[in-house]
């Protein structure tokens, strides 16, 4: 059994794709050619985003935001321990500071309490939050931009999970001043390489993203006007994402059902992420506590006893990572993001797993 099952999708979308790829080798605009510019056109309908801007990958599209938006050497930005590292990654390249707010024990996401509380004790540090919709689902925006507007804070939402999930009605993406998200082949729409978008309203701000994206150019490439990047998509990613764009919506459906499956079989037992009321998750991991992490050690061989992958995400929190020493946290510093990630285990999930398939994952689970 496949955790992400990227083969079962090829060969359902294999003729347009090898078409498409072969339209680039024949063109030859390897870099920022025509599917480029189509795939941004077909991204900013999904999202009703005024402006997308492509890019090299998530980790970029974060990065570009912040230079974009002007965060500095110095800087807090306000976000959460349990995710990837690139969240927090970017942050610091830039020179600013990473500061973790705990999460929220039924969603896994930042607490917007804690926050609150945070800001209400040192609000003149604070200008930036970077919120993630950790494993596909949107936090509480409605408190969130409650916050923005008191505070005067500027949100920039990692969407690099979340791509295709619904806040009341409005699309991942654009629930922040600019939403970011990641096509890592194993996101819930991948390309076969990496690459990312960034959404805005802001036509300023967008076109500061596009001069970054290409070293800072100008109007003449060869006269650049600010510090920038690489960050450019290749045409190839654009042209693989296109037909896969396609069938989205009916995979979301798909992962939106096996979620559904898994919780109807496991919920007297395992606890498993809270979506949101008036909200939908793109499920781009399936997530269960376990008691203990011995537990879930056990679950873990059971299942690979089985031939069935089990990942933890993620089994260190950023504020405890070796990386990040210097910022003073210590154990015990942010506990409910601890405790959560000493139990979660994810699933498999795609939108391809068989019913017989969530059957034997919940059996055997279920056992242990």
């Amino acid at each position: 059994m496949k955790f992400i099952d990227l083969e079962t999708q090829y060969n359902l979308l294999k003729n347009e794709i090898n078409e498409n790829i072969q339209k680039v080798l024949e063109h030859g605009q390897y870099i920022m050619g025509p599917e480029v510019y189509d795939l941004e056109n077909f991204l900013g309908r999904f999202v009703d985003a005024k402006h997308t801007v492509t890019c090299s990958s998530g980790t970029d599209a974060l990065l570009m935001s912040l230079m974009a938006l002007g965060v500095k050497s110095g800087d807090y930005v306000l976000t959460t321990p349990f995710t990837y590292i690139a969240t927090a990654e970017v942050i610091s390249l830039i020179g600013a500071i990473p500061k973790f707010i705990d999460i929220d024990s039924e969603t896994f996401n930042m607490d917007i309490n804690k926050l609150e509380e945070e800001l209400k004790t040192s609000s003149n540090q604070y200008k930036y939050i970077m919120p993630v919709n950790i494993f596909g689902a949107p936090l509480d925006y409605s408190h969130l931009e409650k916050l923005k507007n008191k505070y005067d804070l500027v949100i920039i939402e990692d969407a690099a999970q979340s791509f295709g999930a619904d806040y009341n009605g409005r699309k991942s993406g654009m629930l922040g001043d600019v939403g970011c998200t990641s096509f890592y082949p194993a996101k819930p729409l991948g390309c076969y390489g990496d690459g990312g978008a960034i959404f805005t309203n802001d036509s300023q701000l967008a076109l500061k993203l596009k001069s970054i994206r290409e070293h800072g150019a100008g109007e003449d490439k060869y006269n650049n006007i600010r510090l920038g990047i690489n960050g450019r998509l290749d045409t190839i990613q654009a042209a693989i994402l296109i037909p896969k764009l396609k069938i989205f919506n009916q995979e979301l459906a798909k992962r939106n059902i096996i979620a559904m499956a898994y919780k109807d079989r496991l919920q007297d037992i395992y606890k498993s992420q809270v979506v949101l009321d008036g909200c939908s998750s793109s499920w781009a991991q399936f997530s269960i506590l376990c008691k203990n992490a011995n537990h879930r050690e056990l679950l873990i061989s059971k299942l690979k006893d089985n031939g069935i992958p089990a990942v933890v995400y993620y089994i260190t929190p950023l504020h405890l990572q070796d990386v990040f020493n210097d910022l003073g946290y210590e154990v015990g510093s942010l506990p409910i993001t601890e405790d959560i990630c000493s139990r979660v285990l994810s699933l498999p999930m795609n939108p391809y797993l068989a019913d017989d398939d969530i059957q034997e994952i919940c059996n055997l689970i279920l056992g242990v």
